[in-house]
């Protein structure tokens, strides 16, 4: 049924890669950003200071993360879904 639409709709059909962390919005985006400053005594001052973290960020940035990901496609796509090195 999802394919007749499609058709019916002359949508292009994008190749999917196989998953690479890569390409993944949080471990590429969040987590990335993140790596700067993990390092706590208990899981209750690293929950606060993940919800202050998160709270700190703006729309901007987390469009940023979603708006990256064509490029990151392409990239694993050109990599032939090896990890990415830059």
């Amino acid at each position: 049924m999802t394919k007749t639409v499609i058709n019916e709709l002359q949508w292009e059909v994008l190749p999917h890669p196989a998953y690479s962390p890569d390409i993944a919005p949080s471990n590429f985006h969040l987590f990335h950003s993140l790596s700067s400053a993990l390092s706590f005594d208990t899981e209750e001052e690293l929950s606060d200071w993940l919800d202050n973290w998160f709270s700190s960020k703006d729309k901007a940035f987390y469009r940023r993360g979603i708006e990256k990901l064509p490029e990151l496609w392409k990239k694993i796509i050109d990599c032939d879904g090896e990890y990415i090195t830059e």
